[in-house]
């Protein structure tokens, strides 16, 4: 069976989910596998964060990944479509098929056409059932409504908060890393995916703050009291599946006591994983230590924190992470008395659309900060690439150092997870921010007299905080944003290095809609799971200021014999995003944690050596921001 035959039988299983009925198979007429699922009700709103919910998710998947051959699987799928809840199906399924060996090739629809009321305000979906049973014979476009004011400061952060692209790629990262993963079943490691965990959300953070900059907004304060009152936030979604909206956080709510876990829970294992951090060292459910040491303590916490499977003691350290997603979600009913939807922070595919989950992952993030300064800083010789040397480095756009940002329009449609009674497409137009094309070009001489291979990497920050003051390192370090990183080989003498904005390995390349996986355009035998797994292109840089707002560009090469265990020639099966979603069977680096100016005390060595010059970096934004056109 061909690739586009699996992705035609496939994808079926993933439309109109919105309007299954309440209605299951009977019991006598489904597989025996499938005993044991289909015990969240229908209509719930699924959450991997919750633990309930995710013991479900990993029975189903188990069966799911476990099936014969194609066929089976296939049978089982379209069983277990009727049988369990629909959120937890996707969730499921999508794990299954980035996984499954012969599933390869095959590309996951995006999750914004299969669930668009998570992506989509309430108001807009209404407006564009209306269109469509006004004109049944035609295709339907309407205009996105805005869900806030300017009377609410976070709303200038909208376009940031509530980017399809960025929800998309969260909910994405979590199927490829899922804390359910099991590698005793698979035969599979996600490698160093605690790290990952900590990693990839850092640089959400930073890229959070940099926007509130670009805003003339101050930076964050992390959350770090379980009894503060917290802001409210609206979110103007409403469950299909439900038909309850996705709940509202009243200003001044703090975190309740919920009927799984309450508030000390929390607060106890906050503080056995700080003083884990101070000991060095953490005790697993066998009483053994395990160091927390430059080469696997990142690792290791990240399991905890999340916690994962991989958590070694999950009964003493808990689930700090993701039953705070659970706990800030249900604050307004948390012994779930009034039957209410939880808020967008239960979801994968929402949460960021809640200034709270920024604060949140800061707060996370500090964590891993006070272990890193528990470390040893590098030393000159572990960063230093001998014989080679950044001379400049700029970014040439229409302008040298500029890069122009904008508005531009776009549309979904929301045909393939609603039904709207007819064949037409029904589409919902909106606007995202955007960048004018650029390149990073970095000039750099190789004295060393022979043919070398680096791994560059290139980063961009804020030189300037929110009342004008130069940042200093401490402060610049956590804002720095990955914009970058690949392998080059070095002739000896001078060497140009030349990379398109286009090409970088943080961001996705392209989504594919519904539309192009049905015609198979997707289907290649290359592709893994991890190819659609990206921080969205468009959302690359920051979007500045309309004066400009000043950047540093921060270029570093390293030794990529070094960085790479499995070689510098080694041919990664899919490039797209493996700096926050790894490459598919392959080791990552070897250096941990991982070396970029965000951690441990590069920088401040990086910034007084030879070796790296930065130039300042102009991001700002054109008319067409004000008057959204391209």
């Amino acid at each position: 069976m061909t690739i586009k035959e699996k992705q035609d039988q496939l994808l079926p299983l993933f439309e109109k989910l919105t309007t299954l009925t309440r209605q299951q198979i009977p019991p006598e007429q489904r597989d025996p596998r499938l005993v044991g699922v289909g015990v969240l009700p229908r209509g719930t709103l699924f959450s991997c964060f919750h633990e309930r919910h995710l013991k479900e998710a990993t029975k189903l998947f188990e069966i799911l990944f476990t099936a014969a051959d194609f066929a089976d699987f296939l049978k089982l799928a379209q069983q277990a479509r009727d049988v369990v809840n629909e959120g937890l199906f996707v969730y499921a399924l999508s794990v299954a098929i980035a996984h499954r060996d012969d599933c390869r090739g095959v590309t996951l629809p995006p999750i914004q056409e299969v669930f668009p009321d998570r992506f989509i305000p309430a108001e807009t979906i209404n407006l564009a059932s209306k269109e469509a049973k006004n004109k049944p014979t035609e295709d339907v476009l309407v205009e996105i409504e805005d869900t806030g004011n300017i009377l609410e400061p976070e709303y200038k952060l909208a376009y940031f908060r509530e980017d399809i692209g960025i929800n998309a790629h969260h909910w994405h990262w979590h199927v490829v890393y899922p804390a359910n993963w099991s590698v005793e079943l698979t035969g599979k490691l996600k490698d160093r995916k605690g790290e990952l965990f900590y990693y990839m959300h850092q640089q959400m953070c930073a890229r959070y703050d940099c926007e509130r900059l670009s805003n003339g907004l101050n930076r964050m304060v992390a959350f770090h009291n379980f009894e503060e009152k917290l802001e409210g936030y609206a979110p103007h979604l409403t469950s299909l599946v439900s038909g309850l909206h996705y709940a509202s956080r009243p200003q001044g709510f703090s975190m309740r006591d919920l009927t799984e876990v309450d508030v000390q829970d929390m607060e106890r294992w906050r503080d056995r994983i700080l003083e884990a951090i101070d000991l060095k060292h953490v005790h697993d459910s066998q009483g053994n230590e395990l160091a927390l040491d430059e080469a696997n303590g990142a690792n290791i916490l990240g399991s905890i924190i999340e916690a994962s499977s991989n958590s070694p003691n999950k009964k003493f350290y808990g689930s700090l992470h993701n039953w705070g997603h659970v706990m800030m979600a249900r604050m307004h009913d948390p012994d779930g008395r009034f039957q209410e939807n939880p808020g967008v922070m239960s979801d994968t595919s929402t949460s960021l659309r809640d200034p709270i989950f920024y604060r949140w992952h800061r707060f996370v993030d500090n964590i891993f900060q006070q272990y890193k300064a528990t470390l040893q800083p590098y030393t000159w010789e572990q960063l230093s690439f001998p014989g080679v040397k950044v001379v400049s480095c700029e970014v040439k756009g229409k302008s040298s150092n500029v890069i122009t940002t904008f508005m531009k329009d776009d549309e979904l449609n929301l045909a393939h997870g609603i039904n709207f009674g007819t064949d037409h497409k029904v589409k919902v137009k909106y606007h995202h921010l955007d960048h004018e094309p650029f390149s990073v070009v970095a000039n750099v001489e190789n004295n060393s007299g022979a043919p070398q291979h680096a791994t560059v990497r290139v980063f961009l920050a804020p030189k300037y905080d929110e009342l004008g003051n130069r940042l200093t390192p401490d402060d610049q370090r956590p804002l720095f944003i990955e914009i970058d990183k690949f392998h080059k080989q070095l002739a000896p003498g001078a060497n140009t290095i030349s990379r398109n904005a286009i090409d970088s390995t943080v961001t996705l390349s392209h989504t594919y809609t519904f539309e192009e996986l049905k015609a198979g355009q997707s289907a290649s035998a290359d592709a893994s799971e991890f190819c659609s797994c990206g921080w969205p292109e468009h959302m690359l840089v920051p979007r500045g200021t309309h004066k400009g707002m000043d950047f540093q560009l921060f270029v570093m090469l390293t030794d990529n014999t070094q960085d790479n265990p499995e070689g510098a020639n080694v041919k990664t099966i899919c490039n797209d995003a493996v700096s926050y979603c790894g490459a598919k069977d392959q080791s990552i680096l070897t250096r941990s944690p991982w070396v970029s100016p965000s951690t441990g005390l590069c920088l401040q060595v990086l910034l007084e050596g030879s070796q790296l010059k930065t130039h300042a970096s102009r991001t700002s934004r054109s008319n067409s921001w004000v008057n959204l056109q391209t």
